[in-house]
């Protein structure tokens, strides 16, 4: 069987080239782009606002001698095979977010999936009262879910009469919004005035792929079919979420439907591209199918953002599944990161239609990088701001931003297109 895949993904890879702008390389006799010069300060972590979540209380009890809380938030199946999923530990399942998507009749994109209907929990974010009277909730890997609301309480606002703007949170491929790293990046968001939703996607209840596999052509071209459905299924579980959001009693009325953006780490920069549009990678020919569009995804930021291997591109051959997107994006990517190599970045950023940038990260791999954390969310921040709340003092920012001060050495590879206002 590797022997044939091998075979395949030779021929899968004879007629695939690159092209790149920024990363060594290409025509000496190219025009020169003018770059960005400004060093700005970093934004103040976290922001000026109180965070409070929703409620997600769970049963820790139930989990097993020997096993960890966070396979089920990740939705990593029981050594014998037994599904595991965050539902199996909600203490109080009635007043935890969910939504429930039905695979479409589409097998190129879902495969053995079509027709299922398939349930995700939400977990959100928001800016809230400093009074805010909910304690603190410990999770067992020692950090805690901020001011959680306990059974129906509807949620505590900072300003109960004003409309926030919205941010879809996608988190990496195996991770959880409870992860450590995501858990204190929806809190800097929501502390800056956003609220903040995020599904817990489940990725190994449709393929069991490791981490190490993504960069694995062999393991990844053998399990192919679900590799697809579980990028497919992300996107439309974070088009449910908007969806619930924008519905719910609860939220409906402190909502800016206008101002809606995205962030996304590793896959979830993939997944918020295929929320605005993008087609995904289908086959072994490179064909491309488009997943879905939401038109009120205003932009996204994607960090360590996934756009496929060398051997197979996340959107099509030479990333073409991105040409006409419009999706305003922010790409900020590791220069040595193996797992969603810069290149690829690259190549996919210069194919979309609409505002867009590249930033690197000198030396940073496919982890958060903690030296650069400061240099993350001012980038992340001020591109949302411009992008999502349309500010026209974030704009002029980002046409002349090069880097942030301190932190990593972080610097821009393609830069700001959009209008500087």
């Amino acid at each position: 069987m590797k022997a044939i895949l091998q075979k395949v993904l030779l021929v899968a890879l004879s007629g695939f080239t690159l092209t790149f702008a920024g990363c060594g390389g290409g025509d000496d006799d190219a025009p020169v782009q003018s770059f960005p010069s400004t060093v700005v300060s970093p934004l103040a972590l976290p922001g000026p606002n109180t965070v409070a979540c929703s409620n997600i209380a769970q049963d820790f009890s139930r989990v097993l001698p020997g096993e960890e809380a966070k396979s089920y938030w990740e939705g990593t199946p029981a050594a014998d095979g037994t599904p595991r999923y965050v539902t199996d530990l909600l203490a109080d399942p009635a007043n935890t977010p969910t939504v429930l998507i039905t695979a479409p009749s589409d097998p190129d994109l879902y495969g053995s999936f079509v027709g299922q209907q398939l349930e995700f929990v939400l977990f959100t974010c928001y800016p809230t009262t400093p009074e805010n009277p909910s304690a603190d909730y410990p999770l067992p890997t020692g950090d805690v879910v901020p001011h959680m609301q306990v059974g129906a309480d509807p949620p505590l606002l900072a300003d109960p009469a004003a409309r926030y703007p919205m941010l879809a949170f996608a988190h990496g491929y195996r991770g959880s919004p409870l992860t450590s790293d995501y858990l204190a990046a929806m809190s800097v968001f929501a502390s800056y005035g956003y609220i903040v939703v995020a599904p817990f996607y489940g990725d190994p209840h449709f393929t069991d792929l490791t981490v190490d596999n993504l960069s694995d052509a062999v393991a990844l071209l053998a399990n192919l079919s679900d590799f697809t459905a579980l990028q497919a299924l992300r996107a439309l579980a974070t088009r449910a979420a908007l969806d619930l959001m924008l519905s719910d009693p609860q939220w409906l009325d402190h909502i800016d439907a206008t101002q809606i953006g995205g962030f996304g780490a590793s896959m979830g920069g993939e997944t918020l591209l295929l929320l605005g549009g993008a087609g995904l990678t289908t086959s072994l020919d490179f064909e491309h199918t488009q997943v879905t569009v939401d038109p009120r995804l205003k932009a996204a930021v994607g960090y360590v953002p996934f756009f496929g291997e060398l051997f197979l591109p996340a959107f099509g051959r030479d990333q073409s599944g991105l040409s006409g997107v419009t999706l305003p994006f922010l790409a900020i990517s590791g220069t040595e990161d193996t797992l969603a190599p810069i290149i690829m970045a690259e190549q996919g950023i210069n194919q979309l239609s609409g505002t867009r940038e590249l930033v690197s990260l000198a030396g940073v791999t496919h982890d958060f990088d903690v030296a650069s954390t400061n240099d993350i969310y001012t980038w992340a921040l001020t591109f949302l701001d411009a992008e999502v709340r349309e500010n026209p003092a974030a704009r002029q920012k980002l046409s002349t931003m090069a880097s942030v001060e301190g932190g990593g050495d972080d610097r821009v590879v393609i830069p700001y297109n959009g209008p500087a206002e």
